[in-house]
């Protein structure tokens, strides 16, 4: 049985090359700017990705799903010139870590705060979608860290409420943030910090993406949003004239991929073939292309509840 397996595996490999790049997605959508062929094609035999699929034959032909919140430009969003695809860092790398191992990717867009809950269901076979890797998470998942984490304050151009962190000078002010985020419960904490010293609330108005919170200061709804300094930065990029990023912050926190929970052996294919994609240099190759932070770049490491 497994000498028929590796044959089969054998034959995948044959067409992969071919076919990477038109990797088809839940809903006919699919990453519309993925690396050169022959970047696909090295990771594909190169001798470690040869390996894992020998060593995890049975993910070769398959069709995974990837859960992801496609409003998080650079990292995974709808893709601009054709609207049934998506595009980003994340779709590329869970891509790339398709190829190294033999199977497809399908993506199902859902909330941020339900990006977990429908991997657990079953709906979803991984997450890479900009997801912190946080012990609390990891009672739900486990994660395997591909990124560190800087985030960044967005606010509107010329910073009128005088904001430097996740500090008191959040007091009296409302940040913008996506239900789920870990930033959430940063802000209550100093919300009631700032009650305790006898100054107004530091309020938070819950979004269901991105987009809705950087909106939500355009309208003088918050004064503030809170996330990954590469996010920030690009939705500056995008509008400089009514933005600007007013300070960096350090999280203790590592961008992750999720798998489900004690799953070993698809934990163990994944954690290889990243291994592989950042010791070949793909991963840099990766950040570069969507104007990532290079320097963010992590080892992998496992975050689990155990």
């Amino acid at each position: 049985m497994r000498t028929r397996q590796l044959r089969l595996a054998a034959a995948f490999l044959a067409s992969a090359v071919a076919t990477v790049l038109l990797l088809t997605a839940c809903g006919s959508s699919s990453s519309s700017t993925t690396p050169t062929a022959s970047a696909y094609a090295a990771l594909t035999s190169s001798p470690a990705c040869t390996q894992l699929r020998t060593q995890h034959p049975d993910l070769a032909g398959k069709k995974l799903t990837n859960a992801i919140n496609p409003h998080t430009p650079g990292y995974e969003s709808i893709s601009v010139a054709d609207p049934t695809k998506y595009e980003g860092f994340d779709i590329d790398l869970g891509e790339a870590i398709g190829a190294c191992l033999g199977f497809t990717v399908g993506y199902l867009p859902v909330s941020f705060e339900a990006l977990l809950p429908t991997l657990q269901s079953g709906q979803a076979n991984f997450v890479i979608s900009d997801i912190y890797a946080t012990t609390q998470r990891a009672a739900s998942a486990d994660f395997i860290t591909y990124s560190k984490v800087f985030d960044g304050v967005l606010v509107a151009k010329g910073n009128p409420k005088h904001l430097t962190g996740i500090d008191d000078s959040l007091c009296g002010t409302t940040t913008a943030l996506n239900k789920g985020f870990v930033e959430v419960p940063l802000v209550e904490a100093q919300s009631t910090k700032c009650t305790a010293e006898g100054k107004p609330a530091a309020q938070t108005a819950l979004y269901d993406n991105n987009a809705d919170c950087v909106q939500a200061i355009l309208a003088g709804r918050a004064d503030s949003y809170i996330n990954d300094v590469n996010t920030v930065n690009r939705f500056v990029k995008d509008q400089p004239d009514k933005l600007e990023r007013a300070t960096a912050v350090t999280l203790p926190y590592s961008i992750g991929i999720a798998v489900p929970k004690g799953n070993t052996e698809l934990r163990g294919a994944f954690t290889g073939a990243l291994g592989e994609i950042q010791s070949s240099g793909l991963q840099t190759t990766l950040s570069r292309k969507w104007q990532l932070d290079e320097s963010a770049v992590q080892a992998p490491s496992l975050v689990t509840a155990s």
